[in-house]
Formats: structure tokens, C-alpha cells, sequence
């Protein structure tokens, strides 16, 4: 595949209405647990990009049908598989190809992985995984390759060291095919966890405490057919009142999943940007203050990102662009990767006023007018937030390596296009 480019003219003002795609965060882990049943499983609003492409691609590779049916229509039927080798080269593209150790853990008695790929935005680590599967029987052992078995899987009580959403979503699967309770502590409660839990209830798993931090999880239960509604990306939703504030524009963000957006929205409030609600939409009127609010007593505001229901880590890099078109001084603090803030060069290139302090720390100073320039996207989110800062700049931008924007936002050109963004891509996208 060639690498794809995007060039942006920026300085165009959006309106109208877009829905937000499928959850890639809940689809990923959703199609790895379609493998724990026999039976056939039909899942909507599975957003089409890389990442689902790749992981339909390994689900194949272990025996199970994974066929499109419709656009965002997946119907996946695992009647037999197989513990097969994984191909290395697919496991290296997506992250997600750990999702497969809990299913097929549970389906095969054992399975061995590559290392799994996806993002540079800093180390990411797999203890926390190890750490849940050999509390429910299994061993692990991890040299070139992971390699996990169990004969059986056993009910426990398990406390997660962090609480990762993959670790979290592994273990809940792994303990839904396992023998007695398990009791997942230190869980983590993000709306793609939750989304994977009542599909598992779908299944017929008996699942309490989904949403809190200590799920209670019957496990051993016959599981059967299911239809499952994959959640809308509230990250995606985030992204888009990003987008709608920096370039001043009224947008109707339809069926956004308003009882996940809180915290996401009080992020945004914290700089002046109040987004209203009517039943399900989330409307991002124009003409907004884009003043950051101080604290009290006059002192310099603080957006960090906490594990959710607080502000989300994902939307780091979009906050740090909007605030650069905001009137005020606020510190950003990325609590959980190393490399997450380095792509603010490329904003202080462009003209924005922003200090970074260390890896996890920026200062924006704003409001700071952004020029056009040629960027690279080193991950899915940055590469999203420099799509926002070029098309607010003057003039036009290129972004290479815009396969990662792809990696997690599908159709993104035309879809803003069609809301008055002029992005060209290259290649030209094919129809279909």
C-alpha cells in the first residue's frame, strides 16, 4: 500500500451535522470475544478502518467465517478454531492482536502471539495481562513470542496493578469462559469496556458491576448467538467539538452517545467551549467565548487526563490544539505516555505558543495564529489533532503519514468535506 498524504487548505468554516463512527476501541475487543461462542454472531456499526481490517484478517487466520455483510455489518462464526500461528506481520501492525489471548485461551487451552504492534506514543506495557491470566490458571511465557496455556481456566480474585483497558477486557473474557466467580478489581470502566460487557451479556455471560471498577463475573455459562450495536467513539465525538471550536463553526454532532461525554465536555468547558444537547446530539454552537477559564483566586488552570470517568488520554492532543486558539494560559499533563506530547513541535512550528515543559507537561498560550506546514503523524490521536491545526492555519498543509489517522477514523476526508473542510488525499480513496 502506498503511504497516504493529506494536504489541507486551511482557514474553511464547517457546518451541518456528522455522526461519529463506531467505537474502534469496543469493536476491536467485541470481534476477538465473537470467537468465545460457537455460534454465529452479527455486529453494526463496526467502523471500517485498519485496525478492524487487520484483526477480521487474524480472526480468519484461527478458523473462524468473518464476512461484511453490509458496509459496517460484520457476521462472524467461529464454529471451529484453531490455535494457529499468528502471522507476526499482522500481529505487528495492530496492538489489538493481544485481544485474542483471552478467547482463544479459553477456546484452545493455548495460544502463541507475536508481540503485538500499533502506536509509538510510549511504552505500553503487557505485565498487567500476564499478571490477570496466571491469576486464572493459566501460565505464561513470554520469550520471541507470548505463549499462554490453560487445561482450564479458573474463577478468582484478581486485582489488576493498573487499570488497563486491554488487561481489563482480556481478563473479563478470559473469566467469562472460566469455571466459578471471578471478581475483577482495579477494572477499568470505559465506555468501550462497558460496550464489550453487555455484548458478552449478549452471549449469555452473567456480568455484575459493569461500569465500576470491580465487575463480578459468573463464569462457565453456555454462550450463544448475538446481534450487538457497537457504541458511538466518544473520542471521535471529542475530536469533532475540537474541530468545530477551532474553526468557529456551529456542527450538530448526531447520536454521540451524550451519556458518555461528562467529563469530555467539562474539559472542553474549562476552555470556554459549551457544547448544548438535544436527545442523543450534541450541538456545538459558534459563537463560543474561547476563553479559558482561570481557577480560583486568578491561578493557571490544569487539563490532565485521569483513567476514565475522568478526561480521556486519547483526547490530549486535541485539548493542546484547541487551546492554542483559546484566549488564556493552561497547562496540559498527559499522565500516561512518554512520546504522547512530542508532536507539539510541529504546533510551535506552525506558530503556536506553547512551552513544552517535559515529556508529560506542555503550557499552551493562547490565542496564537497557526500557518500552514508539512507534518508527519507519529499516532492516531496527534495525527488527528494536526488535521484539526491545519485546517485552522493559514494556508496549506501536508500530512504524511496520514495511515495512521486511518488507522482510527474512518472516511475522515470525505466526511469532513462534506461539512466544508477542503482535504485531498493521495492516493485518491476508491469508492466502495
Amino acid at each position: 500500500m502506498p503511504p497516504i498524504q493529506y494536504i489541507v487548505e486551511g482557514g474553511q468554516r464547517l457546518s451541518g451535522t456528522i455522526e461519529p463512527s463506531g467505537n474502534k476501541n469496543s469493536a476491536l475487543p467485541i470481534i476477538a470475544a465473537a470467537l468465545l461462542t460457537e455460534h454465529p454472531v452479527t455486529l453494526d456499526n463496526v467502523p471500517r478502518i485498519r485496525d478492524t481490517e487487520t484483526l477480521v484478517e487474524l480472526v480468519r487466520s484461527v478458523g473462524a467465517s468473518a464476512e461484511w455483510t453490509a458496509r459496517n455489518t460484520l457476521v462472524i462464526h467461529a464454529r471451529e478454531i484453531r490455535a494457529a500461528d499468528l502471522d507476526p506481520e499482522l500481529c505487528a501492525r495492530i496492538r489489538a492482536s493481544i485481544l485474542l489471548a483471552g478467547p482463544l485461551l479459553a477456546r484452545c487451552g493455548e495460544v502463541a502471539l507475536p508481540p503485538p504492534g500499533g502506536d509509538v506514543i510510549g511504552r505500553r506495557r503487557l505485565d498487567t495481562h500476564f499478571l490477570a491470566f496466571e491469576q486464572l490458571g493459566a501460565t505464561v511465557t513470554a520469550t520471541h513470542r507470548l505463549e499462554f496455556r490453560a487445561a482450564r481456566l479458573k474463577g478468582a480474585d484478581v486485582f489488576l496493578d493498573e487499570p488497563s483497558v486491554t488487561a481489563t477486557e482480556n481478563a473479563l473474557v478470559a473469566a467469562v469462559a472460566a469455571r466459578g466467580t471471578t471478581y475483577l478489581r482495579n477494572a477499568a470502566s470505559e465506555p468501550h469496556v462497558q460496550d464489550l460487557a453487555h455484548f458478552l451479556v449478549k452471549l449469555g455471560a452473567k456480568i455484575d458491576g459493569i461500569g465500576t471498577n470491580t465487575m463480578v463475573i459468573e463464569g462457565g455459562a453456555t454462550l450463544g448467538p448475538a446481534q450487538h450495536t457497537i457504541g458511538p467513539d466518544h473520542i471521535e465525538v471529542g475530536s469533532l467539538i475540537g474541530l468545530a471550536a477551532v474553526t468557529r463553526s456551529p456542527l450538530r454532532i448526531a447520536r454521540a452517545g451524550v451519556e458518555h461525554l461528562r467529563s469530555i465536555r467539562m474539559g472542553f468547558e474549562r476552555l470556554g467551549i459549551v457544547c448544548g444537547v438535544e436527545n442523543d446530539d450534541l450541538i456545538v454552537p459558534s459563537g463560543q467565548t474561547m476563553k479559558i477559564h482561570d481557577d480560583f483566586g486568578g491561578h493557571v488552570p490544569k487539563l490532565e487526563d485521569q483513567p476514565w470517568p475522568a478526561f480521556p488520554a486519547d483526547l490530549m492532543s486535541i485539548a493542546i490544539v484547541t487551546a492554542t486558539q483559546c484566549d488564556g494560559v493552561i497547562l496540559m499533563f498527559e499522565k500516561m505516555f512518554e512520546s504522547r506530547m512530542f508532536f507539539v513541535d510541529k504546533l510551535i512550528a506552525m506558530g503556536g505558543r506553547i512551552v513544552l515543559c517535559d515529556p508529560h507537561r506542555a503550557i499552551v498560550a493562547g490565542p496564537s495564529r497557526l500557518r500552514g506546514a508539512p507534518m508527519t503523524s507519529p499516532d492516531i490521536r496527534a495525527g488527528m489533532a494536526m488535521l484539526l491545526a491545519a485546517v485552522c492555519a493559514e494556508g496549506t498543509s501536508t500530512i504524511n503519514n496520514a495511515d495512521q489517522i486511518e488507522r482510527g477514523y474512518e472516511r475522515l476526508e470525505e466526511r469532513l468535506n462534506a461539512l466544508g473542510a477542503k482535504i485531498t488525499r493521495v492516493p485518491e480513496r476508491l469508492s466502495g
